[in-house]
């Protein structure tokens, strides 16, 4: 059918733990929405000291009202300077808490106190722009952290009403739209369901991005906890068939040598495949104790990316009967680069090439090149391609139709293994029949810790 469909025919126990060289590539797992909540903070802050200057030129010159120009220009100049500071942390360091963003917003109430107490206190029609720094606190903060700024702001407005001086313009409330009051609280009016509208609807995005990175990050977290328990069980089937093989290992030795079978040249080639395919099932169990972190053979060791295709190639269509003929193999690489090989990266590019040799026996394609900074291995079968519910699912555990149980592990193992290399998996189905599962890996997270940047090798 496809190649996503077939059970992988080696398990890969540390699929979400090692990575070549043992260090893991692992994706970045920081929430930002602190940072971006922050960023929405400081850009209203800025649109605050634009609105202030201008309602400050009007009132003082289009409507011959006294203020204290030199107060609130101070005041406006203390906003700049934290606005400016708060810019340069967050270059300075990514994360923002909780109890930073509570800060930031009790200045702002602040700031709006001084200016107001400067400019009328309660009797000033901006004094409802308080509800738009309740709101933002009551969309951004902890509950804790709201009701500390609904506090503050609640003090700030009674301290208004004791102690500020009140505006003459607050008089003329009883001449209805002509009065001036009324037109600038229809100003703030306005100007609070605009940056409530803009404002809550980004940080409203931010949240949902948060959500969605936290739901991300739990499924993973799932998925690795099946693969550690899968791990576990592939171990632990390992350490008891190691005796077994073993045994038959000896037995098999000890038949070839006898009279009985020596004298027979049909039964030695039989007993040699038979010597043959227990030491690669010995192998396969050296390979999951690798990757289990038992090192029984030897430990991942430094090559190249040609050296390292070129012999898992050979050694698949060695170790397959009648898949020399079937893949046809093209290496367009170009100048070869140091990796260190490991047995998950193998188990894995195996895994796909066993899947599309049984979805397709009659051909199968294997593509290498160089994509940038990334090794881009291309995997073509000619069978009947992807059902579309298997390529909305790629990546799911048991997303098969042969009805097997464990069946549709391959590509859950195999998309597993690229993500914890920070690579990525694409399967798509050909126009021209058949199936292209494409493995796309980091040459960063392959190559060694050390004097990356001298390993360009001469192809020939």
């Amino acid at each position: 059918m496809s190649i996503a469909k077939t059970d992988p025919p080696a398990p890969l126990p540390a699929a979400a733990g090692l990575a070549p060289g043992e260090r893991r590539i692992a994706g970045r797992s920081l929430d930002n929405t602190g940072h971006k909540n922050m960023q929405q903070l400081i850009q209203l802050r800025w649109i605050a000291v634009l609105g202030q200057l201008a309602t400050i030129s009007v009132v003082y010159q289009g409507f011959d009202i006294h203020l204290p120009l030199r107060s609130m220009l101070a005041v406006l100049g203390c906003l700049v300077l934290f606005n400016a500071a708060s810019m340069l942390r967050l270059r300075l360091r990514h994360e923002v808490a909780n109890g930073e963003l509570l800060a930031a917003m009790l200045v702002d109430v602040c700031m709006l106190t001084a200016q107001l107490y400067l400019s009328g206190g309660i009797t000033n029609p901006f004094v409802f722009l308080y509800l738009l720094q309740v709101t933002l606190g009551a969309m951004l903060l902890k509950s804790w952290s709201i009701w500390t700024l609904v506090a503050a702001a609640a003090c700030c407005v009674g301290g208004l009403a004791f102690t500020a001086p009140p505006l003459s313009l607050a008089l003329d409330h009883d001449s209805g739209m002509a009065s001036v009051y009324i037109q600038g609280m229809l100003v703030c009016l306005a100007i609070n369901a605009v940056l409530l509208v803009v404002f809550v609807s980004r940080i409203s995005h931010n949240l949902r991005a948060r959500d969605a990175h936290l739901a991300d990050l739990r499924q993973r977290a799932a998925e690795e906890e099946h693969i550690v328990r899968m791990g576990l069980l592939a171990s632990g089937a390992a350490h008891e068939l190691g005796t077994p093989l073993s045994t038959l290992a000896v037995i098999l030795g000890d038949w070839r040598r006898m009279p009985a079978f020596a004298g027979d040249p049909e039964l030695v080639l039989e007993i040699g495949e038979m010597q043959s395919q227990v030491l690669r099932c010995k192998s396969i169990v050296s390979s999951i104790l690798l990757s289990a972190g038992e090192a029984r053979g030897e430990a991942p060791v430094e090559t190249t990316v040609c050296g390292f295709l070129d012999d898992l190639v050979a050694e698949w269509r060695a170790t397959r009967p009648g898949a020399m003929p079937i893949l046809d193999y093209r290496n367009e690489f170009g100048l070869d680069l140091r990796i260190i090989s490991d047995s998950a990266l193998k188990q894995m590019i195996c895994n796909v090439l066993d899947n599309a040799l049984e979805a397709s026996p009659e051909y199968v394609g294997l593509r290498v090149r160089r994509d940038g900074a990334d090794l881009r291995l291309d995997i073509t079968d000619r069978g009947l391609g992807f059902e579309p519910a298997m390529l909305a699912q790629l990546g799911k555990p048991y997303q098969s139709s042969k009805g097997r149980p464990g069946g549709g592990l391959g590509l859950f193992l195999v998309v597993n293994v690229a993500r914890t290399l920070g690579g990525r998996v694409h399967a798509a189905n050909l126009p021209e029949g058949g199936a292209v599962v494409s493995l796309i890996l980091p040459l960063e997270s392959l190559t060694p810790d050390e004097d990356e940047t001298e390993g360009e090798l001469d192809a020939g």
